[in-house]
């Protein structure tokens, strides 16, 4: 039987011309696997056909917007992860689902091997690989960019040499990758860390300061899920798409980095504050480290990794008071959450007012201040002793 190898397949020029040149250079039987993880651009079918007109034996093509919204960017939010508190996870995120289908096609197929179009530069190198390992051991994985140094030179050449049906002459400067949750952009000019982002970078948002009316919305969550936006029924891929839409002139991403979540922030801002009523204080103090320390294991390519199963459970049991509803008005380029109510709340108005109805007990607060301190007393007591010997 002839060796089988799945080929994670953009319909690009790189993994078009991949699937020729990894049958030549193996003798294999290439499988194309498609994801459609909100990228935009062509139809699945279009991009199963060129498979095929490539060279593939078989095209799989997938949607999975909803599987990576409920299960990959649902997790996120209710994680609150921001890469070192300011990116919301783009390509980091969608990775292990990719990967997940590569596996489970390899094994339909039998496949021995897993092909993939990364450079030997980034991390995403590591997502597939280290994801491919934690899923399935025994399978091999290969490179061609990056093993066998691939240039985009030699791709364009091979594409003419065999007429391959791949448009080999559009190229953006940049290097954007785009899925529900967000778009990443680099490369290009924007190398140059005193360049500033140009216009034509900006594909979800647009000029924050370019007058626009502002927008109010509400988003109901239930355990820590959002579920409706203004009172309407969303599922969590709904609530994204809508949210990306709503927000894209009003939620101000640029500064110097040209990613664009405006989706995911307004959702990730919701949250925190519906957490911030709802959350027990230590859990919300232990939560927040572990959101970080979340964050930076699937930044790094972890998404299967024990650890990260283990703060998934954690972050799950921290989300069951999580529901209620988030007032956020859009506008100005920013995300201002205006109003927060839930059932669920921990807020006291009768303990919080300094007005008639005040049922707090003042008195008590003397005790608890004397023996909340008493250890810094008597340290500091310890001090001055220990000074004063010392004289």
């Amino acid at each position: 039987m002839t060796d089988r190898v799945v080929l994670a397949y953009s319909g690009g020029l790189d993994t078009s011309v991949g699937i020729g040149w990894i049958a030549e250079e193996t003798g294999a039987e290439v499988v194309a696997v498609a994801v459609d993880v909100g990228q935009g651009g062509e139809d699945l079918e279009e991009i199963r056909e060129r498979a095929l007109a490539c060279g593939a034996v078989e095209a799989v093509v997938t949607d999975a917007r909803d599987e990576y919204a409920e299960q990959y960017c649902l997790p996120a939010l209710q994680a609150n992860a921001l890469y070192m508190d300011r990116y919301p996870l783009v390509s980091a995120l969608s990775r292990p689902l990719i990967v997940k289908h590569l596996v489970e096609a390899a094994k339909y197929h039998g496949a021995s091997t897993v092909a993939h179009g990364c450079t030997g530069k980034g991390n995403d190198q590591v997502r597939f690989e280290v994801g491919i390992q934690a899923l399935a051991p025994e399978l091999n994985v290969i490179a061609p960019v990056r093993d066998f140094a691939w240039t985009r030179e030699k791709a364009i050449a091979y594409a003419e040499e065999r007429n391959l049906p791949i448009d080999v002459t559009k190229r953006s400067p940049f290097s954007i990758d785009q899925n529900v949750w967000g778009r990443a952009v680099e490369t290009g000019f924007l190398e140059d860390l005193w360049n500033a982002p140009t216009k034509d970078v900006y594909s979800y948002t647009s000029d924050p300061h370019q007058f626009q009316p502002p927008d109010e919305v509400v988003i109901t969550f239930e355990a820590g899920v959002p579920v409706g936006i203004d009172g309407r029924q969303v599922s969590v891929l709904q609530a994204i798409q809508e949210l990306n839409e709503r927000a894209r002139r009003l939620v101000d991403l640029a500064a110097l980095d040209p990613d664009e979540a405006p989706g995911a922030l307004t959702l990730i801002a919701a949250h925190q504050e519906l957490e911030n009523v709802t959350v027990e204080r230590d859990l919300a103090r232990f939560k927040r480290g572990v959101g970080q320390r979340w964050t930076e294991l699937v930044y790094d390519g972890l998404w299967f990794s024990p650890l990260k199963r283990a703060l998934d459970a954690f972050v799950a049991e921290s989300q069951q008071h999580v529901s209620g509803e988030i007032r956020v008005e859009l506008a100005g380029g920013n995300a201002t959450i205006t109003g927060r109510r839930s059932d669920a709340s921990l807020y006291d108005f009768n303990l919080a007012t300094y007005d008639a109805g005040d049922t707090f007990d003042q008195s008590l607060a003397k005790g608890f201040v004397q023996l909340w301190g008493l250890p810094s007393k008597i340290a500091a007591r310890r001090d001055q002793r220990v000074r004063g010997t010392g004289q």
